[in-house]
């Protein structure tokens, strides 16, 4: 008893935060009508054929990575405990992503303004993508709750098929995930 009153109280408060996910056990957040209702992109899915605004006011299309693999990692909102453990976990392993070829990109529904105050404050050298519309969250079947991206991540083979998917992202150890993950 005391454990499900602990777990439910971390829950409500990660929740207040902009920054939490189903704990095992509880039911799945309601996805937005932007979401995909068959839910996230799986392993052999073509990744979709996005453009995107990032933080340094460029535009990227994902398939101009093909060749490279890829890592698109979704998160609730810039600078909040959780999404600032698993972008500096992602900023402290950076050198190793990179060293496979691979690309990074974060993604959330937060404007650029916001996500170029969140890489500079916490020295992160990935690419931030901003997805104010909720298309990028629809095109991977990414679910919201109260307009904020769920904590889901994708590693994108050199062949533009999801090579992995993390449906359900603990921030404290997912950068560890994912560089397995790309270099397996």
């Amino acid at each position: 008893m005391q454990k499900l009153l602990i777990a439910t109280l971390v829950g409500a408060t990660l929740s207040a935060l902009g920054c939490s996910r189903a704990e095992p056990g509880q039911a799945a957040p309601t996805a937005s009508a932007a979401a995909s209702p068959s839910g996230p992109l799986s392993a052999g899915a073509p990744a979709p054929d996005v453009t995107f605004a990032l933080h340094n006011g460029e535009k990227l299309s994902l398939s101009s990575l093909r060749g490279k693999p890829v890592v698109v990692y979704f998160y609730p909102k810039d600078d909040t405990p959780g999404c600032t453990i698993e972008a500096q976990e992602i900023r402290d392993l950076y050198t190793e992503l990179k060293a496979t070829g691979a690309v990074v990109i974060g993604v959330s529904t937060d404007a650029a303004d916001s996500h170029r105050a969140f890489a500079e404050k916490h020295a992160l050298p990935f690419l931030l993508a901003s997805d104010s519309s909720f298309e990028l969250a629809k095109a991977f079947g990414v679910p919201l709750k109260n307009d904020r991206t769920m904590r889901v991540s994708f590693v994108i083979g050199t062949d533009g098929r999801i090579k992995r998917s993390f449906p359900e992202v603990t921030p404290k150890g997912h950068a560890a995930q994912l560089l397995a993950a790309i270099s397996s």
